[in-house]
């Protein structure tokens, strides 16, 4: 199971939001690229960017601060927030991103997923975040009637490189991710599906591991707060 450090962007600076909620941003850092540094330094093998401003504004925001974390890191970074059309898609890919993330996309425009997954094979991840059970689209900001499992099972064909799933009322609460959720999904679809919300402690990724059936984990506030040491974290899960 990969292990994902995050990097949430608003106004330049390395956040964490509580619940997605910008109003509850604590501030972790006011350089992103060296952030970016200790996290491959300690070894990760990749890195989990979000422009949480773009994802309300629908356009990128912090592209400074994502062009600087590419210019200073060799490991594959993944990126989302705010990319909702074929330009942007591939001006970040063009400028050295790995993977892109469609979230609101994938909700509003299917049709346009599947044309990017069809451009750029292996390189198109769906973002689905859900509260209950329901998709959130524009910053979390809009519910759907739309179940997770049901946006997800509709891309096993399109070729999509992975799902990430976020459980919206763990996101940034540190009260652990949830397990159970994830792993259905996992289980219910053929497409990797990566854990977003919640991780805490390193139990919590020992657990998401042992399902067997889950691809990654996105870490973000655990790290920063040192609940988890990324470095002993990834040498644990590699064991």
């Amino acid at each position: 199971m990969i292990l994902y450090p995050a990097i949430d962007l608003k106004d330049g600076q390395c956040v964490r939001l509580l619940r997605g909620e910008m109003s509850a941003a604590t501030v972790f850092g006011d350089d992103p690229a060296a952030q970016a540094a200790k996290f491959e330094a300690a070894g990760c093998a990749w890195l989990h960017l979000v422009d949480l401003n773009g994802a309300f504004a629908g356009r990128p925001v912090n592209a400074a601060a994502v062009e600087a974390i590419l210019a200073r890191v060799n490991v594959p970074a993944q990126l989302g927030g705010g990319i909702r059309d074929m330009a942007t898609i591939a001006m970040w890919l063009e400028k050295g991103l790995a993977r892109v993330i469609l979230g609101t996309v994938a909700v509003e425009n299917p049709a346009l997923l599947r044309e990017a997954a069809r451009a750029f094979p292996g390189r198109i991840a769906v973002g689905i975040d859900a509260r209950r059970g329901f998709v959130a689209t524009r910053g979390w900001a809009e519910e759907t009637t739309m179940q997770a499992v049901d946006l997800a099972r509709s891309f096993e064909d399109a070729g999509v490189a992975a799902i990430i799933y976020t459980d919206i009322d763990r996101d940034g609460a540190m009260q652990g991710p949830n397990i159970a959720a994830t792993e259905a999904l996992a289980r219910a679809i053929d497409i990797p599906v990566i854990a977003s919300g919640g991780v805490s402690r390193m139990e919590d990724l020992i657990a998401l591991r042992d399902t067997g059936v889950i691809a990654g984990a996105i870490s973000g506030r655990a790290l920063y707060d040192g609940a988890i040491d990324l470095a002993t974290a990834l040498k644990t899960l590699a064991s």
